[in-house]
């Protein structure tokens, strides 16, 4: 039976090999574990195999796992899944990214709401690529006026862009999906300083996101297993 262990190692080497076969250095890519709905148990059997980089989807579980393991001051705690304005000042005080940003009020509070003591806070926004109605993210059309917010914020750091591209596209449309993100992506690239993470890929679509251009995997079932 497979460990936490062999399975991050397995991920470890997929990245490797997508980024290989991208022609791209293999540090490139970072892996982000998502750990939504697993025990700390299961975190600890990662961070002893190397992991340190990992998401949550869910304030209240997430900011519980932090506080668990606030002893461990090598961990990096990325948000992933959508704040709600009325959470944003427990992740604020939690969390070192949120990948989730797409409107400009939970901006605002995550900004006002980070505290001193704490570095800025990382932010992605999260961008609505296929354009779907049932998806969190910034349409195309508000991402430029989102972007010059967030970078007037002096307490966040825009790092990049996040996206969950449509679920089993067509070939054709995986690819114009991508190929739109790696554009919006090099667009910001060259002109901020910090902006330097493309979030896209999990699982299921790792490989084709490294080939376009993806620097952050969020890979959750192949390292845990299925959730309950």
């Amino acid at each position: 039976m497979q460990t936490i262990a062999d399975r991050l190692n397995s991920a470890q080497k997929g990245i490797d090999q997508a980024a290989n076969n991208a022609h791209r250095p293999p540090k490139s890519v970072k892996l982000l574990a998502v750990s939504k709905t697993k025990p700390v148990s299961d975190i600890m059997e990662a961070y002893e195999a190397g992991q340190r980089m990992f998401g949550e989807n869910y304030v209240q579980e997430g900011v519980e796992k932090v506080q668990e393991l606030s002893h461990l001051d090598d961990l990096e705690w990325h948000m992933i899944g959508p704040t709600q304005s009325n959470k944003t000042k427990i992740v604020a005080e939690h969390f070192d990214w949120v990948q989730s940003v797409d409107r400009e009020k939970i901006a605002r509070r995550l900004n006002e709401q980070r505290p001193d003591s704490l570095p800025p806070l990382n932010v992605c926004i999260q961008v609505n690529i296929d354009d779907e109605d049932s998806k969190s993210g910034v349409s195309l059309s508000e991402l430029d006026a989102l972007v010059t917010f967030i970078e007037s914020q002096e307490r966040l750091i825009l790092r990049g862009l996040m996206a969950i591209p449509k679920a089993n596209p067509s070939e054709e449309q995986q690819h114009k999906s991508l190929v739109k993100l790696k554009e919006l992506f090099d667009h910001y690239h060259t002109s901020l300083s910090n902006f330097d993470t493309l979030s896209v890929g999990m699982s299921s679509d790792m490989a084709e996101a490294i080939q376009h251009g993806s620097t952050m995997v969020r890979v959750g079932t192949a390292i845990f297993g299925k959730r309950d």
